[in-house]
C-alpha cells in the first residue's frame, strides 16, 4: 500500500523489515519518528550508524564489542578456565544479566541446521578447539530446540574425547509454569537435571 508519502512507504518498508516488526508496527513507529523533533530522528539515525560503524566481533569469544578483545576476555577477574558456549551474542547478554557466571564465553555464531546449509565448518568450532588450552570446563548453553540439542550432542561429542569437563545448563519448567502445560521433553530434562534439597 502507498501512503500518502514515499519517505513514510520507505521508512515502513524498512521498519517491516527488522524482526517482530508487521506492517501495523511499522507505521506505529513511522508516525512516532515524524512526531518525534528533528534532533530525536537524527539521534536514532545516528545510533544505527554507529551500531554498524562501531560493533564488531571479539577475535577471542566471538561476542559483539566495541574493543578488542571484549571486556569480558581481557579482564583478568574472569575465570579464563571455565568457558560457556552461546549460540549467538544475546545469550552472553542473557547470561550476564544473572551475574551468576563468572567465567568468559565463546559465540558459535549459530547453531547446526543442515537444512539452511549450517554445517559445523559455519560456526565458530574450530575458534573453540583453538581455546582450550588451561580450560577446565566447557559448559554448553545452546537454546532448547532441534537445532541446539544437534549443536550441544556435536559439541558434547567432540569435547569430551580430550578430557574436559563437559556440562550443559539444566533445563525445566519455568518460575510461574505448571507442569500440566509442560511439553514431555521439558519435563524429562527437568526430572534429568534435579536437585537435592539440603
Amino acid at each position: 500500500m502507498i501512503y500518502t508519502s514515499e519517505a513514510l512507504e520507505t521508512l515502513v518498508s524498512e521498519f517491516s523489515k527488522l524482526p517482530g516488526i508487521g506492517r501495523k508496527t511499522a507505521m506505529r513507529l513511522s508516525l512516532y519518528i515524524l512526531k518525534s523533533s528533528t534532533e530525536e530522528a537524527e539521534r536514532l539515525a545516528k545510533a544505527i550508524v554507529d551500531v554498524k560503524r562501531k560493533i564488531r566481533f571479539c577475535s577471542v569469544c566471538f561476542n559483539i564489542t566495541e574493543k578488542d578483545p571484549c571486556p569480558i576476555c581481557s579482564n583478568p577477574d574472569r575465570d579464563h578456565s571455565s568457558i560457556c558456549v552461546v549460540e549467538e551474542p544475546i545469550d552472553v547478554i542473557a547470561l550476564e544479566k544473572t551475574n551468576e557466571f563468572k567465567g568468559v564465553y565463546h559465540v558459535l555464531g549459530g547453531s547446526l541446521n543442515p537444512l539452511e546449509g549450517i554445517g559445523p565448518d559455519k560456526l565458530h568450532i574450530k575458534e573453540l578447539l583453538q581455546r582450550l588450552t588451561d580450560v577446565r570446563e566447557i559448559i554448553l548453553a545452546t537454546n532448547p530446540d532441534v537445532e541446539g540439542e544437534a549443536t550441544t550432542v556435536y559439541l558434547w561429542n567432540l569435547l569430551k574425547p580430550l578430557g574436559l569437563k563437559v556440562t550443559r545448563i539444566a533445563r525445566g519448567i519455568p518460575v510461574g509454569g505448571d507442569l500440566e502445560f509442560a511439553d514431555e521433553a521439558t519435563l524429562v530434562r527437568a526430572l534429568e537435571g534435579r536437585l537435592k534439597l539440603e
